[in-house]
C-alpha cells in the first residue's frame, strides 16, 4: 500500500516560503494554494504544506515551536546522487537558506543539511545501494 506524506510546517511570509522552495525544486500545486496555505510537491508521494503561522495554530491548538531556540523535527529528502545532495543545498542557500557544515560522507550515506528561510531544519540525502549491497 502506497501512503503520501504531507508535512506541515507554519512560515512567517508564505509567499517568501513559497519563492523559497520552488528555487529548491518543489512545486507549488495551485489546486492547493489560499491565503494562508500552499502545498508544495517534494515528490509522487510527499508535500509539504506551508501554513501562515495562524493557520498552523489553528490545526495544532498549541504554541508553535521558535526554530531559532529548538527542533521539533528534521526533514529529509532523497536525492538521487552526491552531485544532487550538493546542487539542493546549494540552491537552498542562493535561495535564502543556511547550510549546517559541511556534507557528511558516510559511504553508504552522503548528506548535507540546511535551514529553510523560517528555521526549518533539512536534509538532503543519497543513500549509496552499491555500498549499502556490499556490506
Amino acid at each position: 500500500m502506497s501512503r503520501t506524506i504531507f508535512v506541515n510546517l507554519p512560515v512567517h511570509d508564505l509567499t517568501k516560503a513559497v519563492d523559497f522552495f520552488a528555487a529548491v525544486g518543489f512545486t507549488a500545486d495551485p489546486m492547493a494554494t489560499g491565503a494562508d496555505t500552499t502545498r508544495m510537491i517534494v515528490g509522487d508521494e510527499c508535500s509539504v504544506m506551508l501554513h501562515t503561522e495562524k493557520s498552523f495554530q489553528s490545526y495544532a491548538q498549541c504554541d508553535i515551536t521558535d526554530t531559532k531556540t529548538s527542533r521539533e523535527v528534521i526533514v529529509g529528502v532523497s536525492a538521487t546522487s552526491r552531485t544532487e545532495v550538493d546542487d539542493l543545498v546549494a540552491r537552498a542557500v542562493a535561495a535564502g537558506g543556511t547550510a549546517l557544515g559541511e556534507a557528511q560522507d558516510q559511504g553508504f550515506m552522503y548528506m548535507w543539511g540546511f535551514r529553510d528561510v523560517d528555521g526549518h531544519q533539512w536534509s538532503f540525502l543519497f543513500l549509496d545501494a552499491s555500498v549499502v549491497g556490499a556490506a
